[in-house]
């Protein structure tokens, strides 16, 4: 925490550890941080602040929650194993995506989450610009609620004020060489991922591509878990779905090709919403499952496009032969998830998969794997990096933060995030990113026990 260490000017990103140091001073100042990031207590607080239906939709998983659990489990079982006496000063919270194709500030970013809108009215915005601002990856879910061009122009947003957002990290960071424009070059403006959901429409699947390149949006990736939502008891019981209320349908009925659907329909959305927003979320999921063969083609299309040198990724693989095949035909990588534990219930768990699957295709050149699912914490994304994972996505802990305080709320929840990892690199001994491999591990059997049940964490 020390703001007048002569290493800090040495370092390629900026101290994130800093931050704590900020949250400590401000009870000098007669203030307090703005909430407490222990994601039991994100939880509480956001529920707190959301809606009944709001609160259920982004905490229910599908059936008994125990592929929830089983997340959980399968991170308890790997204990990191910390090294001491290294010269971690000048350590770097950096990596790189693809081969080195971009730069980002830690090897975590925004999973792609719909309809934020019911979570704060800054929605998607929020999350964009905070996300720019850290030289975070953010991640747009097809199901969101704000235009794909709207977004876009907050994540640039958030980009240029990369340069002052860093600045203070500290209350009295005025280091010589660490003033904000110095401090600006640490920061990397990180790409940003469109999440496909396709569209039971070719028209309109290219349209959503096309708009997305053209709001700059740099890789895709395709979610192939959620041809139709799994069965959540909470949202089944209270009639909890936003789409059926007229919520959410922006991303689609600013959409020309929709436009033109809706039109030929007679449908209205200034005047019948439910009816508008129903008829787009049937056009993008509800029990339509896609063949290996849809996948490659919506590759095609994306890279005419976007370009052959832009990344189409699989997101929701669990098996090692589905990662084998998407290896095999060429797909750019996978995103091993499990939705969070919301599709499939008695499923194993992400990070389990992940072991698997970085045995299987780890190694393939040209082939990138990263994860996403039950990630609570810094610790947590070392693990996942430890067994092989390249990249980390990050959802409810986010989700919480954007509930509880809108913006401002995100902002706090990620910053306090890259503070946890940069000082985590520091405790356990690690210089780089590239450092944290299986080393760094003692892990235990896989074993599925009910632990918990009543847990939602």
């Amino acid at each position: 925490m020390d703001a007048k260490s002569p290493h800090i000017k040495n370092r390629d990103t900026p101290q994130w550890g800093l931050y704590q140091r900020n949250m400590f001073w401000r009870y000098n100042d007669r203030e307090l941080p703005p909430f407490n990031t222990h994601p039991d207590v994100l939880e509480r607080l956001a529920s707190r602040k959301l809606s009944q239906n709001g609160w259920l939709y982004a905490s229910s998983n599908a059936g008994l929650s125990h592929t929830h659990l089983a997340n959980r489990q399968a991170f308890f079982r790997h204990k990191l194993v910390p090294r001491q006496l290294v010269d971690t000063n000048e350590r770097s919270t950096r990596t790189s995506l693809f081969d080195g194709k971009w730069e980002v500030s830690a090897p975590f970013g925004i999973a792609p989450v719909g309809i934020n809108k019911i979570y704060h009215d800054q929605g998607e915005l929020a999350v964009a610009k905070a996300a720019g601002e850290l030289g975070l990856v953010y991640s747009l879910s097809t199901a969101g609620s704000f235009p794909i061009e709207d977004v876009g122009k907050a994540n640039e947003e958030g980009r240029a004020n990369r340069f002052k957002a860093n600045e203070n990290l500290d209350v009295d960071v005025d280091v010589e060489g660490e003033g904000g424009h110095e401090n600006s070059k640490k920061v990397p403006e990180a790409p940003r991922f469109f999440q496909l959901y396709m569209p039971h429409d070719d028209e309109l699947t290219l349209s959503l591509l096309k708009r997305a390149h053209e709001s700059g949006f740099q890789a895709c990736m395709l979610t192939t878990d959620t041809s139709q939502l799994g069965w959540r008891h909470d949202d089944v019981a209270t009639s909890n779905y936003a789409f059926y209320r007229g919520i959410g349908g922006e991303l689609g009925f600013t959409d020309p090709v929709f436009q033109k659907r809706m039109a030929e329909a007679g449908v209205d959305p200034q005047k019948d919403a439910v009816k508008a927003a129903s008829m787009w979320i049937d056009t993008i999921w509800h029990g339509r499952a896609w063949s290996w063969d849809k996948a490659v083609w919506a590759r095609e299309k994306w890279q005419e496009i976007a370009g052959k040198d832009k990344p189409f990724l699989i997101k929701g693989i669990q098996s090692v032969n589905d990662a084998k095949k998407a290896a095999d035909l060429g797909f750019e990588g996978v995103v091993v998830s499990n939705h969070a534990g919301r599709q499939v219930d008695g499923a194993v768990g992400s990070l389990d998969a992940l072991e698997s699957i970085v045995k299987a295709v780890g190694e393939r050149r040209g082939f990138t794997v990263m994860f996403d699912s039950g990630v609570r914490g810094a610790a947590d994304v070392m693990k996942a990096l430890a067994l092989g994972a390249k990249f980390v996505f990050i959802g409810r802990l986010w989700i919480w933060g954007l509930a509880i305080m809108g913006e401002e709320g995100v902002r706090h929840v990620l910053r306090s995030l890259l503070a946890d990892f940069d000082i985590l690199m520091n405790v356990m001994g690690v210089r780089s990113v590239d450092e944290i491999d299986g080393s760094l591990l003692e892990s235990g059997p896989r074993v599925y026990g009910l632990l918990n049940e009543k847990s939602k964490l």
